[in-house]
């Protein structure tokens, strides 16, 4: 058997963190075991699926590289193959017209409450074999089994049954030509070879629903693997304000696709103590077996550390390439300042975010305009003058500008004037970024570029007062 899974996304809205690890768990699930990863558009909710929110989606998954073998797929697409498959099980015995008003459907609710029943279709239509006709009413209803019990072997919370009397016949085609969702999702599977169904555990209701429309079908029953709820960090649903993000913002919010997907992996799911996974691993590692049926937290501050240790340890050359769109979104003319692959060197051990990074960036695509009181008081004594004079020169007859040969001389002309190296160190700092807290001196004035670090040198030399 070739394993298919399949990401269907109801187009309503943005791709949150839990339909993110959802498509996550589908990803890996069929990259492991050799099969296929389809991305299907659940977009038939007219009212409330939107063009933007399918480019958000398809943009979100372009960006996590979740990469699909077949699709987009459209439902809406689809609508005449769902008429079909609905006559079929007309035409079979297993569903039937009805034709009840929305008033009379409330009755029969109002009625079972009076009787202290679930409020439900009574069945009214089940065996009467109205025929087609033209009426703002009709819909088909699927005949569910009266008796018995619907069972099946969840991959991640085990064996599941429930019985038929707790289900009534649900609508499965609509007379304004649209399918419901359970029924639509059934015979998308079934046509698109789907053998594994991994879903949030909020879909276990629908499931007996659909197990019942794929026996009807004479069809085979997925693999249904359904996961638990992420949580906050507190134990509470989450919420746009505690985690339950578009994707997209996790991007804006300077976190690395791939350090998104580590950290999403984890929410559910574990390989022994190992917190750091490559993509190759995840591969190779996850099994649907190994899902905790338990709902995870979110830990805002493992994220951030797990971005940190890929800023750290990825290739320079690719955090830069994701460096360089929050630098274009800061404003910053990439023309006129230094690479984002320097930037990544010299900045990547001391934030934990790409827009952290690029926020720290600013002083070497901007004009220096501000000096931090404290930090001209402490450094910009009148000894500073001298030296900064000196480091100017030094720098202005250096063969080759690299960082390590600006931290070579500075350190030779420590030597020479019989200093400590921080007292150039750290007004040669103040002088190039107006603070006293930068990287590494070598990367703090090699970043600023030769003509531009001996103007800002120059500049600071006059807001030193005299007597040095």
């Amino acid at each position: 058997m070739t394993v298919r899974t399949r990401f269907a996304p109801s187009p309503t809205g943005y791709l949150h963190i839990g339909g993110a690890r959802t498509a996550l768990y589908c990803w890996l699930y069929a990259r492991r075991y050799g099969g296929q990863f389809l991305l299907r558009i659940e977009d038939t909710d007219r009212e409330r699926s939107t063009q933007a929110a399918i480019d958000a989606i398809l943009q979100a998954m372009d960006w996590l590289g979740l990469e699909y073998d077949e699709g987009p797929i459209y439902q809406t697409q689809r609508l005449e193959r769902y008429r079909e498959v609905a006559e079929q099980l007309v035409a079979a015995g297993h569903a039937y017209y009805a034709y009840e008003s929305k008033e009379e459907l409330e009755a029969m609710r109002e009625a079972a409450i009076a009787r202290g029943e679930k409020p439900r279709y009574n069945g009214a239509a089940r065996d009467a074999g109205l025929p087609w006709r033209d009426d703002p009413n009709r819909v088909i209803r699927f005949k569910n089994p009266l008796a018995g019990v619907v069972a099946w072997e969840d991959a991640v919370k085990g064996r599941i049954e429930i019985a038929n009397d707790e289900l009534d016949d649900l609508v499965i085609f609509r007379s304004d030509g649209y399918p419901t969702y359970n029924f639509a999702v059934v015979v998308d599977d079934i046509d698109m070879g789907i053998t594994h169904v991994v879903r949030g555990d909020d879909h276990v209701n629908n499931t007996p629903r659909q197990i019942n429309i794929y026996q009807a079908l004479g069809a085979p029953v997925p693999v249904f693997a359904h996961l638990p709820m992420i949580l906050d960090e507190h134990g509470a649903k989450l919420s746009k304000r505690t985690g339950a993000a578009d994707v997209m913002q996790y991007r804006e919010m300077g976190y690395l696709p791939h350090a998104l997907l580590n950290y999403l992996v984890r929410l559910g799911w574990s390989h022994g103590d190992q917190e750091i996974f490559s993509i190759e691993e995840m591969i190779r590692l996850f099994d649907l077996k190994d899902v905790n049926a338990k709902a995870s937290r979110m830990d805002p501050a493992k994220l951030g550390w797990l971005n940190q240790q890929y800023l750290k340890s990825d290739d320079p050359d690719a955090v830069a390439e994701h460096l360089r769109w929050h630098l274009q979104q800061a404003g910053y003319d990439l023309e006129r300042g230094p690479a984002p692959r320097d930037l990544v060197l010299a900045l990547r051990e001391r934030v934990q975010t790409l827009k952290e990074m690029a926020e720290k960036a600013a002083v070497w695509y901007q004009p220096l305009t501000h000096y931090d009181a404290d930090a001209v008081a402490k450094h910009f004594k009148p000894e500073a003058g001298p030296v900064l004079a000196q480091a100017q020169a030094v720098l202005a007859a250096l063969p080759t500008w690299t960082p390590e040969a600006i931290t070579e001389a500075l350190k030779t002309l420590a030597t020479t004037l019989g200093i400590g190296m921080g007292k150039i160190a750290q007004p040669l700092r103040v002088a190039i970024t107006g603070t006293q807290v930068s990287p590494d001196i070598g990367w703090t004035v090699y970043l600023c570029g030769r003509e531009e670090a001996l103007a800002r040198i120059a500049a600071a030399q006059t807001r030193i007062p005299a007597g040095g």
